[in-house]
């Protein structure tokens, strides 16, 4: 678990601890990856966009900060991180993963956890999008998660996608639930995905109607992104709101779906949106709230003062297959290829 890699505060696990040591020597189940590109999470690069105000100079120094001062990447404010690629360097004998040097890997535990050293200084970014091309090292522990990176995807794509990979493999599980509870129910499962046009957003759309969902619909904030996400033909309907107002979220979900949803995704990545969420959710259903920027405690209040009957699931990011699951809607979905290739276009 690293806890080996815990300089202070002694005692907690590798996510929770101040700074960790990211010596590169290896212990005999861990394995070390030369970096060649950090992926930041969207709502942690968000926060620190907007904090300087667009500077990607400063965006860069304090992330060189953040890394140099605690041995790994974990916004302060967010308290998220997110996820790289490299090559496998050296893997220690009894390392459980089944890693062998040479191969290039993407990470599918957060930055949060992940011992990290930069040695180029950043020099290669600007500061302005999630993916940051550098040169370094990080450690991955026995506990860890990591995949081989697909041959026929471009390594960024692939980051991309598996950034976010957890989010549609949860949707699926709770969508396929709700589909198998009502077999031989009229009723369609309804599901709503706030934040529809991004990287989890449309996967995770992809994901519930693969499942079986009868009826979907995404939320965006933006025109473009309406505009964008009728193009990929992912959705049955495609709303604009703000999530951030309870009420206008929860009357553009209704009216698009006719009732409240049974399943909402929330993957946004800007704070307040969880009143809206459970207010768009139908009693006995389901929110999960796949976001850095969700407060877990608005969430739950938020619902106690609603008397909303919901459940609300957190997702942690790891669903077992989410990788596979994830690489296989990139393929097989025109519409999740385009949005995500465009975005790297864009970045």
């Amino acid at each position: 678990m690293g806890l080996h890699r815990v300089v202070e505060p002694a005692g907690v696990l590798p996510q929770a601890a101040w700074r960790l040591d990211a010596r590169p020597e290896i212990a005999p189940n861990e394995v070390r990856i030369r970096v060649e590109r950090l992926n930041l999470d969207a709502a942690s690069f968000r926060q620190l966009f907007e904090k300087h105000g667009g500077d990607g100079a400063a965006v860069r120094a304090e992330v060189l900060e953040i890394i140099s001062t605690r041995g790994k990447m974990q916004n302060p404010v967010t308290g998220s991180g997110g996820m790289l690629i490299g090559t496998v360097e050296e893997a220690g004998r009894r390392s459980p993963l089944g890693l062998k040097a040479g191969e290039r890997i993407a990470t599918l535990v957060s930055l949060t956890l992940t011992p990290l050293v930069v040695t180029d200084g950043l020099a290669r970014w600007d500061g302005r999008s999630e993916q940051v091309p550098c040169d370094g090292w990080a450690i991955l522990f026995a506990r860890s998660i990591a995949a081989v990176l697909p041959e026929d995807l471009d390594p960024q794509l692939s980051l991309a996608v598996l950034d976010v990979c957890g989010a549609p493999a949860l949707t699926a599980r709770m969508v396929s639930r709700y589909v198998a509870e009502r077999a031989g129910d009229a009723r369609p499962v309804s599901v709503a995905v706030i934040g529809g046009a991004g990287k989890s957003g449309s996967l995770s759309l992809a994901a519930a109607r693969q499942a079986g969902a009868g009826r979907t619909v995404g939320v965006v904030p933006v025109a473009a992104e309406r505009d964008a996400l009728v193009a990929a033909a992912l959705a049955d309907a495609v709303v604009l709101a703000d999530a951030r107002d309870p009420v206008a979220l929860s009357t553009a979900v209704t009216s698009a779906l006719g009732v409240p949803a049974d399943v909402t995704v929330v993957c946004v990545d800007v704070p307040g949106c969880e009143h809206g969420a459970v207010l768009a959710t139908a009693d006995g259903g389901t929110v999960i709230f796949f976001s850095m920027a969700t407060s877990f405690a608005a969430a739950a209040l938020g619902a106690e003062g609603l008397a909303a009957d919901v459940t609300m699931l957190v997702g942690n990011g790891y669903v077992p297959g989410h990788a596979e699951l994830a690489l296989g809607l990139l393929r097989g979905e025109p519409g999740v290829r385009g949005l995500f290739e465009a975005r790297l276009a864009a970045d």
